[in-house]
């Protein structure tokens, strides 16, 4: 008997700008179950990543940016 393995139904995979929302969402730790379970997996680790690395630039420029006007005053 010639068995062929059974077809993974192909997910779509989340676009960049879903992915930034997910990570920005992550940040304020507001995430639902729910959506965890389905961006988990339709996301692209490679974006989580990216857009991790410039969620925590902008964290740091603004950060940055709220010392310098509280020194000023």
């Amino acid at each position: 008997m010639d068995e062929q393995p059974k077809e993974m139904p192909h997910r779509r995979k989340a676009s960049f700008l879903a992915t930034m929302k997910a990570v920005f969402w992550s940040f304020f730790g507001v995430r639902k179950r729910s959506d965890y379970e389905q961006d988990a997996a339709n996301l692209n680790p490679v974006h989580v990543i990216i857009a991790g690395l410039i969620g925590a630039a902008l964290f740091i420029g603004l950060i940055m940016l709220a010392v310098r006007f509280a020194v000023s005053q």
